[in-house]
C-alpha cells in the first residue's frame, strides 16, 4: 500500500523540482546585481531578487492546490480490500461471547444461539476460574478501573508489583517487567536491542511471530531469517561472524499455527558457542508445559524443576550444568492465552529489566494495566503453578482427538504439542468448513488463512481445553467427519497421492513423539514439591528501580 501511495504523489516531486528550477533561474541575476550595484541600488537588487523568488514560488504552488486533483485515498482503500475478498483471504468476525459459567460454550447474537467453543488460546479455562474472578471482582471494588496512566507518571501498585514477581518466580528469572500486551513486549524488547547495538546481528526462524518480525524491523540492524527449526543453517549463518559481533537468536518454543516446537537446547549450545543472546517467545507455551507451566524451557528439565519447586535446582539431569530456562537471557509470554487475562512480559536478569524499564518506549510512554487485570493474571498463575492436572488432562484430550482424526483420515499437520491443525489446502474451503460447523453443528473453529498461515496450507486450528472432555470431543471429531463428507475435502490418502504438505502425507516423515511423556502425564499435584503451594514471593526492587 505504501508503495502505492508514493507512486501516485510523483507530481509533488515535479512541484519541488519546479521551485528549485525558478531559484537557481533566480539566482544569476541577484548576483550580477550585487556584481554591479553598490549602497542602495545593490539592496533593491536583492529585494527585487527574493520578490521574484516568492512570487514564482507561490504562483507554482497555488497552480497545484486549483489545477490537479487529489490523490485517490478511497480508490486505494477499495482495491486493497477488493484484492483480499478476490482471494478469499478477507476476514470475518463472528459474534463469540464465551459464558463463564457455562464455559465451553458461548451464546451468538441471540443468547438462545450456543454454539460450543473449540479454538481459544484461553487454553486452561482460567478466565473463568472463581479464585481468578474473586481476585479481579475485590481488587476493582478497592483500586477502582483504570491505572491513571503510565508508571512513570501515575506511579504503579500492589497489584503490578505482586504480578512481576510471581512472573520472575515462574521463570526463575531475576526479574519481569509487565506490557500491554506480548505484541508489545516482542517489538519494544527487539527494537531496543538493536537501537542500542548498532552492530548487532538478528537470526530470526522464519516462522516467528508478525511482533518478532515487526520489532526486528524497528531493530534496524543486520538480520538473517534462517528456515524453521532448521539449526545446520543458523549454525552456518552464525559461523560467518566473528565471535566478538554482538548477535541475538529469536525463536518461539511452539508455533503456534503448525504446533511444532523449537529444540530450545540446541540453540542454546549454538548461543553459547557464537556468543549469541537468546530471545525465546513462550507465549503458546507458558501454562501448559513443565510441571508449574513455565513453558517448554521448564519442561526440558521437566524432572528437575518438579523436584525443586519454585526454587531454582540446584543442579539438573546432567549434573551440575545451569537449566535450560537458565540458559535462556529472555523470555517473553502472555498472560492473555493460558493465564487467561490480558498483556504480555518479559522474564530476564535483574539488569535487563532494569534496562527495558528505563528505555523501551513501548513500556515507557504506554498506559499501565488496570490493577484488576493484573491481580487476575496473578491469581491465574499462582493456581496453575500448583495444579499440574489441568496440563495433563489438557494434553489427554488433544490426544484423544489428534488420535480420532488419525482413525479417520482427517489430515492434522503432524507436531509434539497442544496445537490441532487441520489441513484444508484452500482458503474458500476453509471458509465453508468454519461456516458449516457453526451453522450446522453449532461448534466454532476459525478458519486460518493468508496472512497467517502461507497460501496453500489454509487449516482449522483446534485446540481443547481441560474443559473438552470425551463426550464434547465426539461430538467434534463427528462434526469434522461430516463437513470433510460434504464438502469432499481431501483425506490423508489424498494428500499422499499428490505427494503430501507440511508432514501429511509426505512419504519417509517421522513424527515427533509428544513432548509430554507417559510418566509425566501420570503426575497429580500431590507429586509436586509443597512449596509450590500457595508461596510467599517478595516483591522485586527492579520493578521499581534500583537504588544506588
Amino acid at each position: 500500500m505504501q508503495r502505492s501511495i508514493f507512486a501516485r504523489f510523483g507530481n509533488s516531486s515535479a512541484a519541488v523540482s519546479t521551485l528549485n528550477r525558478l531559484s537557481t533561474t533566480a539566482a544569476p541575476h541577484a548576483k550580477n546585481g550585487y556584481a554591479t550595484a553598490t549602497g542602495a541600488g545593490a539592496a533593491a537588487a536583492t529585494a527585487t531578487a527574493s520578490s521574484t523568488n516568492a512570487a514564482a514560488a507561490a504562483a507554482a504552488a497555488a497552480n497545484h492546490s486549483t489545477q490537479e486533483s487529489g490523490f485517490d485515498y478511497e480508490g486505494l482503500i477499495d482495491s486493497e480490500l477488493q484484492k483480499k475478498r478476490l482471494d478469499k483471504s478477507y476476514r470475518y468476525f463472528n459474534n463469540i461471547n464465551r459464558l463463564a459459567k457455562e464455559f465451553p460454550l458461548a451464546h451468538r447474537q441471540r443468547e438462545a444461539d450456543k454454539v460450543t467453543v473449540w479454538c481459544s488460546n484461553d487454553y486452561l479455562a482460567l478466565s473463568k476460574h472463581p479464585e481468578v474472578l474473586d481476585a479481579m471482582h475485590k481488587t476493582i471494588d478497592k483500586y477502582g478501573c483504570g491505572a491513571g496512566g503510565t508508571r512513570n507518571i501515575a506511579g504503579h501498585n500492589i497489584p503490578t508489583l505482586n504480578l512481576e514477581a510471581e512472573l520472575a518466580t515462574l521463570h526463575k528469572k531475576e526479574g519481569a517487567l509487565v506490557f500491554s500486551s506480548c505484541y508489545v513486549a516482542n517489538d519494544a524488547v527487539l527494537s531496543l536491542l538493536g537501537q542500542k547495538m548498532k552492530d548487532l546481528v538478528i537470526f530470526s526462524d522464519e516462522l516467528n511471530h508478525a511482533s518478532m518480525i515487526v520489532g526486528i524491523k524497528h531493530a534496524n540492524v543486520k538480520k538473517h531469517i534462517f528456515k524453521h527449526n532448521d539449526l545446520n543453517e543458523l549454525e552456518q549463518l552464525l559461523q560467518s561472524y566473528p565471535k566478538s559481533v554482538p548477535k541475538l537468536i529469536a525463536f518461539e518454543s511452539v508455533y503456534s499455527m503448525a504446533g511444532s516446537v523449537a529444540d530450545i537446547e540446541k540453540i542454546c549450545d549454538l548461543a553459547d558457542k557464537y556468543g549469541a543472546l537468546t530471545f525465546l517467545d513462550e507465549v503458546h507455551a507458558v501454562g501448559l508445559y513443565g510441571p508449574h507451566g513455565a513453558g517448554v524451557a521448564e519442561h526440558c528439565d521437566f524432572e528437575s524443576h518438579r523436584a525443586s519447586g519454585i526454587a531454582t535446582p540446584k543442579t539438573n539431569d546432567k549434573g551440575g550444568a545451569k537449566t535450560v530456562m537458565d540458559r535462556v537471557d529472555m523470555i517473553t509470554g502472555t498472560l492473555g492465552k493460558s493465564f487467561g487475562s490480558v498483556g504480555g512480559y518479559v522474564a530476564a536478569s535483574r539488569k535487563l529489566i532494569d534496562w527495558f524499564r528505563s528505555f523501551a518506549p513501548g513500556f515507557i510512554f504506554t498506559t499501565t494495566l488496570p490493577p484488576s487485570v493484573m491481580a487476575g493474571a496473578t491469581a491465574a498463575i499462582r493456581y496453575q503453578r500448583c495444579h499440574i492436572d489441568l496440563r495433563t488432562s489438557q494434553q489427554k484430550h488433544t490426544m484423544y482427538v489428534k488420535k480420532a482424526f488419525h482413525e479417520l483420515g482427517i489430515p492434522v499437520i503432524p507436531n509434539p504439542s497442544h496445537i490441532v491443525p487441520v489441513l484444508i489446502g484452500n482458503a474458500d474451503l476453509a471458509k465453508q468448513a468454519s461456516d458449516i460447523l457453526i451453522n450446522k453443528h453449532q461448534i466454532y473453529v476459525q478458519a486460518i488463512n493468508f496472512p497467517t498461515v502461507a497460501r496453500g496450507t489454509e487449516r482449522l486450528r483446534i485446540t481443547p481445553t481441560p474443559g473438552h472432555t470425551n463426550d464434547l470431543s465426539d461430538i467434534l471429531i463427528n462434526a469434522v467427519d461430516d463437513v470433510f463428507n460434504e464438502l469432499q475435502l481431501p483425506r490423508v490418502r489424498d494428500w499422499e497421492s499428490q505427494g503430501g504438505l507440511l508432514g501429511v502425507g509426505e512419504s519417509g516423515f517421522v513424527e515427533e513423539p509428544n513432548l509430554w511423556t507417559s510418566s509425566q502425564l501420570s503426575l497429580t499435584n500431590d507429586d509436586l514439591n509443597p512449596n509450590v503451594r500457595d508461596p510467599i514471593v517478595k516483591q522485586l526492587e527492579v520493578s521499581s528501580g534500583i537504588k544506588q
